[in-house]
């Protein structure tokens, strides 16, 4: 199955580069170029698109400004944020529209593939977007956060989270491949994963259960929560009964 791509961009170097890449992909059927947000939800409105390719940063309707409304469509296309910026995919993510993937400028033909692989894979039957791109509480959410090392910015998916720390105005989350940031609070984290099997354990930590694997009892009633990687999180006192509870032990 070939893909009909739409990519926006305000920069026409940018945005020419873009389509090359994207024209020359055998995945690809058709690629439309706009140059603005605006002309980008006009032709959206009128036309079937199965992945979009998006700048963040735009004058006038802004990539994630368009994102929020193409998030209302009944069948909306996959999205792929483009961005010079770092920061852009934690917008994203504070914003809750779920892009399909964040890639950085100068843009390379290799990430370019795997943006439009994971359109393929999500395929089922007919509406390649709406299923690469879904909406439904089952679909494992994609968390935008930074690198403690080097401070690029990782997508993160949620199945793979261990844990979340408090820090400050930031989080800490301990994932399988590392530890990330993201601007937000615990309790923030705590309501938007609590139906995922994140519960909160003690004021400062955040825990997956899905990924515990034992509990261990502390002196003066508290414990410890040992993750899949060996890692222990401390676990208050009051929370300990609830917990074992959670877990049915």
């Amino acid at each position: 199955m070939s893909l009909r791509v739409l990519a926006v961009d305000d920069e026409a170097p940018a945005l020419a580069d873009l389509g090359r890449l994207l024209e020359q992909s055998a995945s690809v059927a058709e690629v439309v170029l706009v140059n603005s947000g605006g002309a980008a939800l006009r032709l959206l409105g009128d036309s079937d698109f199965d992945l979009v390719f998006l700048d963040v940063r735009m004058p006038g309707l802004d990539g994630l400004e368009l994102a929020a409304v193409l998030s209302r469509f009944a069948e909306p296309p996959a999205l792929v944020f483009v961005s010079a910026y770092e920061d852009g995919a934690v917008g994203a993510f504070e914003h809750d529209l779920h892009p399909l993937d964040y890639l950085m400028k100068p843009v390379s033909r290799v990430r370019i593939e795997q943006a439009l692989s994971r359109v393929l894979r999500g395929d089922v039957g007919d509406g390649v977007g709406q299923q690469a791109h879904p909406r439904n509480e089952s679909s494992d959410e994609i968390v935008a956060a930074t690198n403690q090392r080097g401070g690029a910015t990782k997508l993160v998916a949620r199945s793979s989270i261990l844990y979340v720390k408090a820090e400050g105005d930031y989080v800490r989350i301990h994932a399988e491949d590392g530890r990330f940031l993201v601007r937000t609070a615990l309790s923030e984290i705590e309501g938007r994963f609590a139906e995922h099997g994140f519960v909160r354990v003690h004021r400062s930590y955040v825990v997956n259960l899905r990924r515990a694997v034992e509990i261990r009892p502390q002196l003066g009633g508290a414990a410890t929560v040992v993750m899949a990687d060996g890692s222990q999180v401390p676990v208050a006192r009051r929370q300990v009964a609830d917990l074992r509870r959670r877990l049915r032990m």
